[in-house]
């Protein structure tokens, strides 16, 4: 180990920030875990407060909320997941084949940049397009003469558009990704396809298509590590507390978040993020043995 160190010592010091990140943000607040099971209170602290074992899980399970937000909070990802693959690939693709330079950076730029939008004016852009009144959705609504929908109200749209805001956001940042791979597939494999006649397509479907699906498993998997988290900020901003769009909205993290405000009882919103975590590892555990019966040299671990 010390040879190691020795030998690729600065490479380490580059992962020292973010192995310190994980470690401070990570593992060390774990041992806060037991609060799950416990009636905490600030007076006797973590560790001498009351312990009431799976208590704290009742007032979750014994109700709609786990279903709900547990269903919720899947399906929701699960979307995010395949359409923002399928149109991230399909973009980072296109952006491939333009081949004027400075066209091919403006509009990457241009992809990119909803990224660095904060979650609020996410939220306000949402309400700018869907408000009932005044929101642009409805004005085009009016322009081909159907009946405006009253959007804050019913919650069976909101997957369809949060799925919509998600791919707006982050598409650019996953092109990124999917482009610097098919940057660096070998252009002599492209050339000996065009002497067998290969068109731009079948370029695209026999060469491309084959060298992105490790990056697309690899990136996938990582996605399906956040699987239970419902992307908070983002949906929160969105939706707030708006009662009438629960059945379709309200994922773990925003009824976590609402436990918290409203009850002010630490415990039980901790039980809840421990069942989320728990079921988050086992997801991944479960999702990278199936990659490996698939093709182990995919497989995260």
């Amino acid at each position: 180990m010390l040879r190691e160190l020795w030998k690729n010592g600065w490479y380490y010091m580059m992962a020292l920030p973010g192995l310190l990140f994980f470690l401070v943000f990570s593992y060390m607040p774990m041992p806060g875990l037991i609060i799950a099971f416990k009636d905490y209170n600030f007076r006797d602290g973590i560790f001498g407060s009351k312990w009431v074992g799976l208590d704290n899980f009742e007032f979750y399970f014994h109700g709609e909320y786990a279903w709900r937000t547990t269903f919720n909070t899947l399906f929701i990802n699960a979307n995010y997941i395949v359409f923002g693959t399928l149109v991230a690939v399909a973009f980072a693709i296109l952006l491939n084949e333009i081949r004027h330079g400075l066209l091919k950076r403006l509009y990457q730029s241009l992809m990119f940049l909803p990224f660095f939008f904060s979650a609020i004016v996410v939220g306000n852009f949402v309400y700018l397009v869907f408000s009932s009144k005044f929101g642009i959705a409805n004005q085009l609504l009016d322009l081909i003469h159907q009946v405006p929908v009253d959007w804050y109200s019913n919650a069976k749209y909101w997957v369809s558009i949060l799925v919509g805001v998600f791919i707006w956001k982050n598409t650019g940042y996953a092109v990124v990704m999917y482009l610097a791979t098919i940057v660096g597939i070998d252009e002599e494999l492209y050339e000996a396809a065009a002497l067998d006649g290969a068109g731009r397509w079948h370029k695209i479907r026999y060469i491309t298509l084959p060298l992105l699906v490790p990056t697309i498993i690899i990136l996938t998997l990582l996605s399906v590590g956040k699987m239970f988290y419902g992307d908070f900020q983002t949906i929160y901003s969105i939706v707030g507390d708006n009662g009438l769009l629960y059945p379709t909205t309200d994922v773990i993290d925003t009824y976590v978040f609402r436990a918290v405000k409203t009850v002010g009882d630490i415990s039980m919103p901790a039980a809840v993020g421990l069942y989320q975590s728990l079921c988050g590892f086992i997801f991944v555990v479960v999702c990278n043995w199936a990659v490996k019966k698939y093709n182990n040299e995919n497989a995260l671990f």
